[in-house]
């Protein structure tokens, strides 16, 4: 047995950032992301970073684990009451991503919103003329509403990019009285009937699951679009495709799915107006390194029995 610490992977990290953990502890890395590879990988491991979804029984077959670091933000990977009551320390990096997930944001706005990407096919495909004519169904974002659902890290910062852009911003969060300057506290009625676009970037709870179904996007504007960065399930998806293709609602995009990795054969495919991506809006070159980078100091802090930069729970 390696005289180092062991420390498990649920997927590679950055190069830089591996490099420097083998220098303190045996890295290993799942096979793949199925709960039996992520169950085998941590049997010796005292030491856990986390960028796939951990089966809820995990812990029962990490006997000597000792910490686990999230190689990112959200927290819905990971079964943190089972990690307490193990005392096995949780720890998460906020901020991590939240650049990469704001510029996310901004660009799936301004793909829904001026449609460059169709521009650029119908330009190389039917010619000048036909692409041209399309600028006149563009519109602008300067002098709209952002909708922003759960006003965090992220949250915070969108707002400040649109304000910015010359919106006028909302939010709807469970702290009113912490919102930025300039973000008008409302409620889900009016940010989705005063929104143009509607941003999700709040976290899966009880309270959130299915918070946009039938009847608050009833409440949209037609022409509004839907980004969601959130999680898959906090929309109620055969109620959003349905409003997509009665063009009740001016488009979506969709970073995150009930189902990941998200089938082929699933119903939004061929939804009206959607883009769609595989959960990479915190995901950059950048990001990844500082994500790596940050999650590799926790984790030698960790190993070391100090207490990471940001933890999840304390004993």
């Amino acid at each position: 047995m390696s005289a180092l610490p062991i420390v498990a992977l649920t997927a590679a990290i950055h190069p830089e950032a591996h490099a420097r953990l083998s220098a303190h502890a045996e890295v290993r890395i799942a096979r793949d992301a199925s709960p039996d590879a992520l169950r085998a990988v941590v049997r010796e491991a005292q030491g856990l970073i986390v960028r796939n979804h951990l089966p809820d029984d995990i812990f029962d077959h990490a006997p000597v684990l000792r910490g686990v670091v999230r190689h990112g933000v959200g927290l819905d990977m990971i079964p943190v009451e089972r990690a307490t009551a193990r005392g096995i320390a949780v720890a998460n990096l906020p901020g991590s991503n939240t650049t990469a997930v704001v510029e996310y944001c901004l660009g799936a706005m301004l793909h829904l919103r001026r449609g460059l990407s169709d521009m650029d096919a119908t330009l190389r495909n039917k010619g000048w003329a036909p692409a041209r004519a399309m600028a006149d169904r563009g519109t602008e974002l300067a002098a709209t509403t952002c909708g922003i659902v759960g006003v965090g890290t992220i949250g915070a910062q969108l707002a400040g990019v649109a304000q910015a852009l010359g919106m006028r911003t909302l939010g709807l969060t469970r702290r009113p009285d912490a919102l930025p300057a300039g973000v008008q506290a409302v409620d889900k009625a009016a940010l989705m009937r005063e929104s143009d676009v509607i941003v999700l970037c709040c976290p899966l709870t009880p309270e959130t699951r299915g918070l946009i179904d039938a009847a608050a996007l009833a409440l949209a504007k037609p022409t509004a679009i839907l980004i969601n960065v959130a999680r898959g399930p906090v929309v109620d998806t055969p109620a959003l495709i349905d409003a997509l293709n009665r063009q009740a609602l001016g488009g979506a995009a969709l970073d995150v799915h009930d189902v990941q990795p998200l089938p082929a054969d699933a119903a939004i495919v061929q939804a009206r107006n959607v883009l769609l991506t595989p959960h990479v809006a915190g995901t950059t070159a950048t990001s990844m390194h500082r994500m790596s980078r940050c999650a590799v100091d926790d984790m030698l802090k960790l190993l070391r029995g100090e207490v990471p930069s940001h933890p999840v729970n304390t004993f």
